[in-house]
C-alpha cells in the first residue's frame, strides 16, 4: 500500500512505474486536513478533483484516504471530516490514528492505524 499520494506528479510517476513493472499497488490519497504548511497532503477542497485525476487519468487504484491531524488540536474534528470525505468518495479503507489517538480514529471508522511509538517507544 502506498499511503502518500498527494500531488499530480507523484500520481503520474506511480502510474508509470506500476505499468513498467506490471503491478498495481493500492494507494491512499494523503489529505492535509489541518492545512498545515509543513505537512504534505492535498487540500480537502481539491480532493474530489484529485481523486478523479488519480483514477481516470492515471489508472491508480485508490483504496482510501490518509491523514495526520495537527498535533496541537483535537484529532476528533479531523477524523470526523476524513470519515465523511471517505464515505462521500465511497472508499473502503481509511488510514488515520496513531498511538495517542487510535481509539478516536476507530470511532470514525479508521481501518489502518499507525502505533509504532506504542510498540517501539518514542523517537529520540
Amino acid at each position: 500500500v502506498i499511503e502518500t499520494v498527494d500531488r499530480e506528479k507523484i500520481a503520474k510517476v506511480l502510474s508509470s512505474e506500476m505499468e513498467k513493472q506490471g503491478r498495481q499497488l493500492p494507494c491512499f490519497i494523503q489529505v492535509n486536513t489541518g492545512l498545515e504548511e509543513q505537512k504534505s497532503g492535498i487540500d480537502p477542497q481539491s480532493l474530489e478533483d484529485f481523486y478523479g485525476y488519480c483514477i481516470n487519468d492515471c489508472g491508480l487504484v485508490i483504496k482510501g484516504l490518509m491523514c495526520i491531524p495537527p498535533f496541537n488540536e483535537p484529532s476528533e474534528i479531523f477524523f470526523k471530516e476524513m470519515s465523511e470525505l471517505n464515505k462521500k468518495l465511497n472508499l473502503e479503507e481509511l488510514s488515520m490514528g496513531m498511538s495517542s489517538d487510535f481509539l478516536i480514529a476507530a470511532k470514525y471508522k479508521s481501518t489502518f492505524i499507525r502505533v509504532g511509538s506504542s510498540i517501539f517507544g518514542q523517537r529520540s
